[in-house]
């Protein structure tokens, strides 16, 4: 079934690039440009994508902040003695 219609993109496809890693609207609109023309589809994306298990979404419900390239270095041990 079409999503979107302004591009050709099914149902499938948009669950295809949301098992990709693609876990909100704007990220299928950059894999697929699915909501990038009229937008009436956004909202059927949403339904789709849900609140389902996503590797992203995860990591923000764990605190993690979410652009992380690398790990947050842990700080360097202090070398003061508490007098």
């Amino acid at each position: 079934m079409y999503v979107c219609s302004c591009f050709g993109i099914t149902e499938e496809q948009v669950r295809e690039h949301a098992a990709a890693g693609a876990c909100t609207p704007r990220q299928i609109a950059s894999a697929s440009k699915a909501g990038t023309d009229c937008g009436s589809c956004v909202r059927r994306i949403q339904g789709i994508l849900g609140r389902g298990e996503c590797p992203r979404r995860t990591a923000l419900d764990r605190g993690e902040p979410p652009l992380t390239a690398q790990p947050t270095p842990a700080p360097a041990a202090s070398s003061a003695v508490a007098a």
